[in-house]
């Protein structure tokens, strides 16, 4: 039965550590809807594959429309305007365009309810092994290549990046999965000043993903819809433990 985790577990370790990275950097530059809105157009672009092609050229599709919204993100951020309701307007325009592509198809729904949280817990060995490979290029351009970078050059890098990985990680996990595992465990380290960052999102991600898969085998409930539920019930237990009341700005 050992066998049946294997692969799912591996996957989580991989996602939880490249997105974190990028979950970090998120919270930083204060947009934390960003991957939210790469992760919908990318959902998009896998729908127009199934709704349109009857799912050929898959990656191609997905890849393309996450580039864009990386694209369209990184000019935004250089100029005057509302960043969040900017990259809120693009959330809105993948989601409901996520269901115009897919109206008119038979299995729109179930494709639909994939594009938001897979089941990860039948994702096959290849699949893992060639997520690994772009996951790992990826991490050598972060390394080697990005801090070398500057202005808007930077920007576009990476948030091209992030779309190249959200791109990988939309297929085989969804939206919903991709957007917990950036921000939850991201937001949780940052509260706390002790150990580094970094560490400790990695281990509370891989943390409440593997107790996820977990419970989602044993009680038979949807993988991908388990880790999202448990990482945001757990991060909100903890913020709201952690976080300080707002001091009212007037006295008396």
């Amino acid at each position: 039965m050992i066998d049946i985790f294997l692969v799912p577990i591996a996957l989580v370790i991989i996602l939880v550590m490249i997105h974190t990275w990028f979950g970090i950097r998120i919270l930083e530059r204060g947009i934390i809807f960003t991957d939210l809105a790469i992760g919908q157009l990318a959902a998009l672009g896998a729908a127009v594959s199934y709704g349109f092609f009857h799912g050929e050229n898959l990656y191609l599709w997905t890849l393309a429309f996450s580039l864009m919204g990386a694209l369209l993100i990184a000019f935004g951020a250089h100029r005057k305007i509302h960043l969040e309701a900017y990259i809120g307007l693009l959330y809105v325009l993948g989601a409901s365009g996520i269901m115009m592509v897919l109206a008119q198809s038979a299995e729109g729904m179930e494709h639909f309810k994939s594009l938001l949280a897979n089941d990860i817990l039948f994702t096959s060995p290849q699949d893992l092994y060639e997520s690994s490979a772009i996951y790992a290029l990826i991490a050598l351009l972060l390394y080697f290549v990005y801090p070398r970078t500057s202005g808007f050059f930077r920007e576009l890098l990476f948030f091209s990046l992030l779309a190249v990985t959200v791109t990988s990680s939309v297929q085989l996990a969804g939206v919903f999965v991709v957007f917990t595992l950036l921000i939850a465990p991201a937001m949780v380290a940052s509260m706390q000043k002790r150990f580094s960052a970094l560490l400790v999102a990695f281990v509370y991600g891989w943390f409440f993903s593997i107790t996820a898969i977990a419970i989602g085998f044993y009680y038979d409930l949807p993988t991908g819809y388990s880790i999202v539920f448990l990482g945001a019930l757990m991060s909100l237990v903890f913020i709201l433990a952690k976080s300080r009341k707002k001091e009212s700005d007037t006295e008396g």
